[in-house]
């Protein structure tokens, strides 16, 4: 049972499963399969959300770093360097008044 949990979580079952109803619809299929006891499926949904959720979160991470990075590489202004241009004109244009 354990080698089969390892398995199905190294092959990015987690990242599949992002939803409990997700978890419990594989874990059925599991026990109808046999493959999983009714007393151990509990204890799979919970951890294959928990899974789900640290990989989506880890992926999150992934796609905002490189996103930062693309952004840079193509040189673009972010939010707060459009707010220093905003504040500096804002600044000039008080002088002249």
């Amino acid at each position: 049972m354990k080698d089969f949990v390892k398995k199905g979580l190294a092959f990015g079952l987690g990242l599949a499963i992002t939803s409990k109803e997700q978890a419990e619809k594989l874990v059925n299929e599991w026990v109808q399969k046999g493959e999983l006891s009714k007393d151990e499926t509990k204890e799979m949904v919970r951890q294959l959300v928990e899974r789900g959720e640290e990989e989506k979160n880890k992926l999150k991470r992934i796609v905002r770093e490189q996103l930062q990075q693309m952004l840079h590489e193509l040189d673009v202004a972010t939010k707060e360097d459009i707010k220093r241009l905003e504040q500096r004109l804002q600044n000039l244009e008080n002088r002249g008044e």
